[in-house]
């Protein structure tokens, strides 16, 4: 495959257009506030830190075009392997380690043997986070 028309590496499935290449990505951060009482005031907030960051790319397949058939049965087969995978854009941004949460497919325009001629997909991914603390937690999130 040419690396040039790869959009997104997730570990070893890789987004673009010769495959399973996406139309959306959208991305949601979140960050944490702890409710703390105080005597006789108003509860005060402490930040607590960032939260997980969720991703979701949503895409079409033609499989019969570019492809084949079992594009999405292969990012389930990753994401049932139960490991967090490094994630790199076609940018050469380097997302670090992420979790598939859930995979949708939605097959249209049947043919008479049932074969799909669209398949529409969503992946859902959440950040892994970092291993460790300190130090080389510092260091791993420079990188």
């Amino acid at each position: 495959m040419n690396l040039s028309l790869v959009m997104m590496a997730l570990g070893t499935f890789r987004f673009g257009l010769s495959n399973g290449g996406y139309q959306e990505f959208s991305r949601e951060a979140g960050y944490r506030w702890n409710k703390v009482d105080r005597l006789g005031r108003a509860p005060a907030l402490q930040y607590a830190g960032e939260d997980a960051q969720t991703a979701t790319l949503e895409g079409v397949i033609y499989p019969h075009f570019k492809g084949g058939l079992r594009q999405v049965e292969l990012m389930r087969l990753q994401a049932g392997t139960g490991v967090p995978f490094m994630m790199v854009d076609g940018l050469g941004w380097v997302w670090k380690k992420w979790c598939i949460t859930g995979v949708t497919e939605r097959k249209k325009y049947l043919m008479r043997d049932g074969a799909p001629r669209r398949i529409d997909f969503s992946i859902t991914l959440q950040s892994y986070g970092a291993d460790s603390g300190g130090l080389s937690s510092f260091i791993e999130d420079l990188l």
